[in-house]
């Protein structure tokens, strides 16, 4: 394969991981109403007020309507913080890093 394809095929791999990471970003500062400077990657659970049964749900949808993954029972509420939700995504093929 000639470099400059395997070059543009990096470009646009690293441009839809980063466009999937703004999306999820976006996402979850509008369901668990985070200012855009308090969200990062690192945030869990207990540090996100908003993060109770409902805005566990609402994450579930968004996300479903976002990347088009349904998440089982057991994996949304299991889930206990943003880089978690970013390695179960990746683990079903969404890639982010």
């Amino acid at each position: 394969m000639a470099t400059g394809v395997k070059e543009y095929r990096h470009e646009v791999r690293q441009m839809i991981m980063g466009d999937n990471l703004s999306k999820l970003s976006n996402l979850l500062i509008d369901v668990f109403l985070l200012e855009p400077e308090e969200f990062n990657i690192e945030l869990s659970k207990e540090e996100i007020d908003t993060w109770d049964s409902l805005g566990t749900v609402a994450m579930a949808v968004g996300i479903e309507e976002e990347f088009g993954y349904h998440f089982t029972p057991e994996e949304a509420t299991g889930i206990e913080s943003i880089r978690g939700i970013i390695q179960l995504l990746d683990s079903k093929g969404i890639e982010f890093e």
